[in-house]
């Protein structure tokens, strides 16, 4: 969904792109990527247009999933 609004914003469509082909390749992209993607593309602006394209359903479960996916690989500090 990141992916398909970021054509406009080089650095953000080439992570994106990049954690598309590790997806496509059988790899979880690392959650440094992801979280950048996802602060990034609300930066830029680009979570309107993907919620108007995709629905807010599909937009909210979208950011869960990649949420969630930052917060299993990120690792835990120590105390």
């Amino acid at each position: 969904m990141i992916l398909s609004e970021a054509a406009g914003h080089p650095d953000l469509l080439r992570v994106t792109r990049h954690a598309h082909d590790e997806l496509a390749l059988g790899r979880l992209p690392v959650h440094t990527d992801l979280s950048w993607m996802l602060k990034e593309a609300a930066r830029k602006g680009l979570y309107s247009a993907v919620r108007s394209r995709y629905g807010v359903a599909a937009f909210d479960e979208m950011v869960m999933v990649i949420a969630r996916e930052v917060d299993r690989q990120s690792p835990v500090p120590a105390r």
